[in-house]
């Protein structure tokens, strides 16, 4: 996969996507380092956007992202604020982020992905 840096993936689980720029392709091991911008909750009829720009960024195995398109970017980031310093992390989107990563990385470790 050619990815390069500043170009936005998608990491997608069975409802979930989660979409990030990337920064920095590790060819030699294969990973793929990444910073999260948007978590798409596409199991009910109208997507639930979480904004998770906040989070910390993570270094993945390259071969789970696929590139995203940019018709489905452009839709969701205008959902979003533009980003503004907050005094705390936002908890809620963060739990979210862990929640979605514990899940991929469990369905890559049991070969499911």
């Amino acid at each position: 996969m050619k990815f390069q840096s500043g170009q936005i993936v998608s990491l997608d689980d069975t409802h979930r996507t989660l979409y990030a720029e990337v920064i920095e392709v590790v060819i030699s091991r294969q990973l793929c380092w990444v910073r999260p911008w948007l978590l798409v909750d596409y199991s009910q009829e109208e997507p639930l956007i979480t904004d998770v720009r906040d989070v910390s960024d993570i270094l993945w195995p390259l071969h789970l992202f696929r590139a995203a398109l940019d018709t489905e970017v452009i839709t969701l980031l205008s959902h979003i604020l533009p980003k503004e310093f907050k005094g705390e992390p936002d908890v809620v989107a963060q739990r979210e982020f862990n929640l979605f990563i514990h899940q991929i990385w469990h369905s890559y470790q049991h070969g499911q992905r």
